[in-house]
């Protein structure tokens, strides 16, 4: 049986349309939404709190204003409880963003906004002014089309403009993230004995869909086919994609977002 192919169109101030005229000025696009990344862990007790506050956020911030990404750490499993939805390479994430924002050490639950600010994950107000102060680019023009090679992959294949000029020595990475909302987990050990947590915007897989020069033009074309491992119980209804481009000093240059056709 040949594969299935599905189109699917960003939203939340992506636009749909290929790339950009030349004649087309970056300031003249409106801005992109800001990522904010919640690094948080089950085995943390004030993580449901931060998880709370980021869905809330999430939720009241508007459309196309804010995208959230949840990333779940794994160094509190050894606490009693192993979270489900922990990955090592998460961990390896956020020590990167330790090293680049100049910190002293890893905690939870932190929240990064645009790769340029942190806070306590619980401290709403901070949260609100990390992200009225971040800079906000305008969102990548890109398209999508979706594929199931197999029952248990899902392919995504992309094409547009970034709209933003690359800043930084280095280049960037366009990264994408696959997302799930919902989940409700029973905690049977550990800090959060015996709460039902409800998380959302959980990354299951994050993958690099192209990599850019250094100084390339808001005009620029890239395109990328990425794969995504599928786990047991997936469902697109729950699920959506955050593409985003991120410089060497992991600073965040726009972010576009995509739900799933219901039937991928």
């Amino acid at each position: 049986m040949a594969p299935r192919l599905l189109a699917c169109f960003g939203r939340r101030g992506g636009a749909t349309a290929s790339a950009p005229d030349e004649a087309e000025d970056q300031q003249q696009v409106a801005p992109g939404p800001v990522l904010v990344e919640l690094f948080s862990s089950q085995g943390c007790a004030a993580s449901p709190e931060a998880d709370a506050v980021a869905a809330r956020l999430a939720q009241d911030s508007g459309e196309g204003s804010v995208v959230v990404l949840g990333f779940h750490v794994d160094y509190w499993d050894y606490r009693g409880w192993k979270d489900p939805f922990a990955s090592s390479a998460w961990t390896v994430r956020q020590k990167a963003y330790v090293e680049a924002l100049s910190l002293d050490t890893l905690f939870t639950p932190q929240i990064v906004v645009q790769g340029r600010a942190h806070c306590v994950g619980t401290e709403q107000d901070a949260l609100a002014q990390a992200v009225r102060d971040a800079p906000r680019y305008p969102a990548p023009a890109m398209k999508v089309t979706f594929q199931r090679p197999n029952p248990t992959t899902l392919q995504a294949s992309f094409t547009g403009a970034l709209r933003s000029r690359v800043e930084g020595a280095g280049g960037a990475s366009v990264l994408v993230a696959l997302y799930e909302n919902g989940l409700v987990t029973d905690c049977g050990r550990g800090e959060n004995k015996g709460k039902p947590l409800l998380n959302d915007h959980v990354v299951r897989r994050l993958e690099k869909v192209a990599a850019v020069r250094e100084g390339a033009s808001a005009r620029k074309a890239v395109s990328g086919t990425v794969q995504f491992p599928l786990w047991d119980g997936f469902r697109a209804t729950k699920c959506g994609l955050v593409l985003f481009v991120q410089n060497a000093a992991l600073q965040v240059l726009g972010v576009q977002h995509f739900d799933l056709p219901d039937n991928v």
